[in-house]
């Protein structure tokens, strides 16, 4: 297996999918943040998820076309993860800190190619309609309640999206994504501040998320448990609600920057 993926075939085929996947995942989350932007201010519809942003793009001119380029980059940011998680290619190490972000790394694997299967699904028609993110969080928490301790197993998912949060949020602070990044310093004066805002929003909407499978373990409700699309409905129920909502979007559309920019400089090792 490491002669393998020493070849530099496989290398190179390994950097083409992290890349791919990183502007997949880029393409989502500049689209989740644009429409919730507009959304925010009346002009874009509802407010949806990840799942409503691909639907959006079945709509476009070649969007079938362009959601299969979508799915394929997805496919291969989960196998990008999964590599990440399985060979240590960022050097985490075997600490508990190190297992936690590479356990945090696998979830992050079956999180994208179940939206990869659900872009497929799109494009050959077998999906419904709804594209809130809310339903997926839900079935989740659901069948985690059918399971022996379901209560804490729920509860337990939550305490982790909220340490992935914070730990987003702390990365984004810290600018920590710079160790992986081969960046011209003339790009990183504009390109570091949005990704940074970007990195401490994703890591507030992880943070809401885990609360809401918290209050769903604490109720043993699994409709309580939500996703992005319930983060923007709760958001925009507040007081000032259309601005935080706008300013969440903003910022997630900001981290589809930096995922895309990602995508171009950001360091792939291979040699694990």
């Amino acid at each position: 297996m490491a002669n393998r993926m020493n070849n530099p075939d496989h290398r190179d085929a390994i950097t083409l999918f992290a890349r791919m996947g990183y502007a997949s995942r880029g393409i989502v989350y500049v689209l989740v943040g644009g429409l919730a932007t507009l959304a925010a201010f009346g002009q874009g519809g509802q407010t949806e998820g990840s799942r409503g942003a691909l639907e959006r793009v079945l709509t476009a001119p070649f969007g079938k076309i362009m959601l299969g380029l979508i799915a394929v980059g997805l496919v291969g940011y989960a196998m990008w993860r999964t590599i990440q998680a399985v060979k240590d290619a960022d050097h985490h190490g075997s600490s508990a800190k190190g297992l936690t972000i590479r356990a945090g790394l696998l979830a992050s694997a079956i999180t994208h190619i179940l939206l990869a299967f659900f872009a497929a699904m799109l494009i050959f028609q077998f999906a419904g309609s709804s594209g809130d993110s809310s339903g997926g969080s839900q079935g989740v928490a659901g069948w985690l309640m059918q399971q022996p301790f379901g209560r804490w197993l729920v509860g337990g998912v939550g305490l982790i999206l909220i340490g992935v949060g914070i730990a987003h949020a702390i990365k984004g602070y810290k600018a920590k994504f710079d160790k992986h990044f081969a960046m011209p310093p003339q790009t990183q004066q504009w390109a570091y501040p949005i990704c940074r805002f970007g990195l401490v929003i994703r890591g507030l909407v992880f943070v809401i998320v885990g609360s809401f499978f918290i209050i769903a373990a604490y109720q043993i409700n699994p409709n309580q448990a939500g996703g992005m699309g319930e983060v923007f409905s709760t958001l925009r129920s507040q007081p000032f609600g259309q601005w935080l909502l706008a300013f969440v979007a903003l910022g997630l559309f900001a981290f589809g920057l930096y995922s895309l920019l990602a995508a171009v400089y950001r360091r792939i090792n291979t040699e694990m």
